[in-house]
């Protein structure tokens, strides 16, 4: 049982005791004292006064004399400030603590409470590789996965693979149309790279062959056009023309991009792409084989990639295998009649009731949507699971999409609607420019991981710290700090807000970064390396009575924080909250190693006061670094055993 709930568990049958009122530790709210305040924990007294129909400070004092009253073996004394109760709590608390955890490696982790969670992240598309937006959506992903574990869930990580569409017919048709033949084997280029290359390539060809059917559009010459898309275009045409368009940047700058986007699809090469789109739904054998072989390609280059950050998935789900699921629910909410279809042939909802609009699921030529296929992926992966959390790991732009989705798979009953939790997380920025991109926008994610790997081991040279590593040993380094950096700077900053990542700054050993907390655990791992074996083993069953030093304490107290640091991790779905307190962690540990008075160093370990005190200080650094490692651990992050 943790400190805090201990508090809460007195602090509930205190009220009780003291003004026969049914009160549970959940009403009773617990803080961390603040450093000027006398005491380690803070009991906010005022929700109590209504019981008590005292002053705060008086409801204070009674609660603060009954709890030392009865509790002596957890506190040693109280003062109140206001409506505070500040609890100063028995150093043989923390001692026991201390004892039975030290030798803890896998602290953190939870029993296994019974309820099960699906965490999707990743969604890569097979007509590009892996880029920085991915790297921030797999290390959510997977770190968010490993926190849920930790706190006693059974976890399905799980991958939707974008792997059709009309986006994977681009890179398809361009490599018909433009490859004389080639394959990564001949080319020497990453599969998930080349193919990335021939989307970009239909993308130059698209916009080449658009330009003047958009000219014409702008002239008034609506030539490309006839019936309904005629008319469309013209309304599109003359809007352009109204003041109060003109007027409004972004109304001008929307009308633009739907003409944009109405000519773009009138282009020779898009029209080739739709026919092969219907090809593949329909079986076609050579699109199908020119598919399967493409994407085997990229599949190659993509788990490359994920074997080098370290991550992995229980469960792969391909839209190819889900998208015709999606059509059966489309067809089953048509005879609800939920959905209805339009002249067109098209289906939609009607969402407008809700604040929302009409949504297509189904295109009038029978081809699925986005949304078709998430229907149908969402009711496989709660068949296959039986889950009570499905959480979609997605940046923040398709917020909409998974509203709609929810929303959808409500007025359909299924039953794995409302367990459906989009984790939404902002878009990743760089500060100057980009490393390398393709077609100007996209960072690509291997090319970073090398800049990263690099520039560790520049930093490293350059510190002179390298001496005793074979080479192997240092590559193995390298590797270490630079994930590391990049994994803790991605995860540091709540998911919800939008950042710039900057690869220089993330690598600093004396920042707030991966690698200052990678080095203190190192640190710690060389400061226990100084004691044998038999040094260590002593410490099994070791229990310190004399009164703990300050920094003693508080090293303990910020280790016995961990399990409610993973808790609230959990419920924020933010390994920013673990990143903060590793960094705190680490940054503590460093300050009670160097802490000097009259030139010597108060909390040395070898040259403690007594052999008490030694091994009172190995099991706090034994602990320290137990914690450290299992907070990187839940980030992803691999910590060295040296540095």
């Amino acid at each position: 049982m943790s400190v805090v709930i201990a508090i809460k568990n007195a602090a509930a049958t205190a009220i009780q005791a003291l003004y026969q009122q049914n009160f549970t530790a959940d009403d009773v709210s617990v803080n961390i004292t603040k450093p000027e305040f006398e005491g380690e924990y803070t009991v906010v007294v005022f929700s109590f006064t209504k019981f008590s129909r005292l002053k705060p400070e008086e409801t204070g004092k009674q609660l603060g004399e009954y709890l030392l009253a009865h509790y002596p073996a957890l506190f040693t004394g109280f003062n109140v400030v206001k409506g505070f109760l500040n609890l100063q709590i028995q150093d043989q608390y923390w001692i026991q603590y201390l004892q039975t955890a030290h030798s803890n490696k896998t602290v953190g982790q939870q029993p296994a409470n019974g309820r099960k969670v699906m965490v999707e992240y990743s969604s890569p598309n097979t007509n590009k590789p892996l880029h920085l937006g991915h790297l921030r959506n797999n290390f959510l992903g997977y770190s968010v996965a490993e926190i849920y574990k930790a706190n006693g869930f059974e976890v399905i990580k799980a991958n939707l693979v974008n792997d059709r569409g009309i986006h994977i017919c681009k890179s398809m048709l361009a490599w018909q149309m433009f490859s004389h033949g080639e394959t990564p084997q001949s080319s020497g280029i990453k599969g998930d790279h080349l193919v990335g290359d021939f989307y970009v390539h239909f993308e130059k060809v698209l916009r080449d062959q658009a330009e003047p059917i958009i000219s014409r559009v702008l002239d008034g010459n609506l030539k490309d056009f006839e019936g309904a898309e005629k008319d469309k275009i013209e309304k599109l045409h003359n809007a352009t023309h109204k003041p109060e368009v003109q007027a409004d940047k972004e109304k001008l700058a929307k009308v633009q991009d739907e003409i944009k986007e109405l000519s773009r699809n009138k282009t020779e090469i898009m029209q080739q792409a739709k026919i092969m789109l219907q090809q593949w739904e329909a079986g076609n054998p050579e699109v199908r084989a020119l598919w399967a072989t493409m994407n085997g390609w990229v599949y190659e280059g993509f788990n490359k990639t994920y074997q080098r950050l370290g991550i992995d998935f229980d469960k792969m789900y391909y839209e190819s295998n889900t998208y015709l699921l999606g059509k059966d629910l489309v067809e089953e909410g048509l005879r609800k009649g939920v959905l209805f279809r339009k002249e067109d042939n098209s289906v939609w909802i009607d969402l407008t009731a809700d604040g929302l609009d009409e949504k297509l699921l189904l295109r009038g030529d029978g081809t699925s949507v986005y949304m078709t296929q998430d229907l149908g992926t969402a009711r496989l992966k709660y068949d296959d699971y039986h889950m009570e959390e499905s959480l979609y790991v997605v940046a923040d732009e398709q917020n909409y999409h998974f509203k709609v989705l929810k929303l959808i798979l409500q007025k359909l009953q299924e039953p794995c609607a409302d367990g459906i939790y989009h984790l939404s997380y902002g878009m990743v920025e760089l500060p100057h420019g980009r490393m390398k991109s393709r077609e100007g926008t996209v960072v690509d994610a291997d090319d970073l991981i090398e800049e990263m790997v690099k520039t560790a081991a520049e930093q490293t040279e350059e510190l002179g710290k390298t001496k005793g590593f074979s080479e192997e040993e240092l590559r193995e380094l390298y590797e270490t700090i630079g994930l590391g950096a990049m994994k803790f700077f991605l995860l540091k900053v709540d998911p919800k807000k939008k950042m710039v990542f900057n690869p220089e700054e993330s690598i600093d050993l004396h920042g707030f970064t991966g690698p200052f907390i990678q080095y203190s655990y190192a640190r710690i791992k060389s400061i226990l390396r100084e004691f044998s074996t038999a040094d260590l083993e002593e410490l099994t069953g070791y229990s310190h009575n004399t009164a703990l030093l300050p920094m003693e304490k508080e090293l303990i107290m910020l280790c016995e924080q961990f399990n409610a640091i993973l808790l609230e991790a959990q419920r924020e779905m933010s390994p920013a909250v673990i990143a903060n307190y590793a960094f705190l962690l680490a940054q503590t540990f460093n300050s009670f190693y160097a802490k000097k008075e009259e030139g010597k160093y108060i909390y040395s370990v070898r040259d403690a006061e007594n052999e008490d005190k030694k091994k009172l200080r190995l099991q706090i650094a034994i602990l320290t670094a137990n914690t450290i490692k299992q907070s990187l651990k839940f980030m992803g992050i691999a910590v060295p055993e040296r540095m």
